[in-house]
């Protein structure tokens, strides 16, 4: 068995941990370029307003997955890491999972509360009747916009960090690390 087959056999990331990766990278993937493009000027007011819906609800649903991804991590811990990591990659990727995670987690919180302090809609929420905790108040507003602005920024730098340590270990070190999340091949449950 190749080192790679043995630390994708028996490191893999549950198929669960998997689809919810999946799904929040796709997610995460449209919303960057859609927040960025939704505050140009000069767009159709109609397509503005579309990409700020998109990505206001977007928004809320990955607000939903990354509480379900941070209770499914206490639950289910990930894999340790192979011993052959040496020890600056080991800190350094527990490093940006941890501002990978913090950022999830601020940046649809920031956008929540910029959006219904300044006395927006989130369609989705609005048609279910789910009321909102935050006060109508343009100085949170602000505050929040100005988070979630620079934020954007933080967020795309580190998903671009973790894009390419991704490829580098999965196209060009081929050292499995990069299986343990990419292993449609596996039927492991979970």
């Amino acid at each position: 068995m190749s080192p790679q087959t043995t630390i994708q056999h028996h490191s893999a990331y549950s198929r669960t941990a998997r689809v919810i990766h999946w799904s929040m990278a796709l997610l995460i993937l449209s919303t960057i370029p859609v927040g960025f493009l939704m505050v140009q000027e000069g767009l159709a007011r109609s397509l503005q307003n579309a990409l700020f819906i998109y990505h206001k609800n977007v928004g809320v649903l990955l607000l939903v997955l990354i509480a379900v991804r941070i209770a499914y991590r206490f639950a289910v811990p990930p894999p340790p890491l192979p011993d052959q990591m040496p020890a600056w990659q080991a800190k350094a990727a527990g490093l940006s999972h941890i501002a990978l995670y913090a950022l999830m987690l601020i940046m649809p919180v920031a956008g929540y509360i910029r959006v219904k302090a300044g006395g927006f809609p989130i369609e989705t929420l609005d048609a279910l009747g789910i009321g909102s905790p935050v006060p109508r108040s343009d100085e949170i507003a602000e505050i929040a916009k100005t988070v979630h602005h620079y934020g954007a920024f933080a967020l795309t730098a580190v998903v671009a960090l973790h894009i390419f340590a991704a490829a580098h270990h999965g196209l060009i070190r081929r050292d499995g690390i990069f299986s343990r999340m990419w292993s449609p091949k596996d039927s492991a449950g979970g």
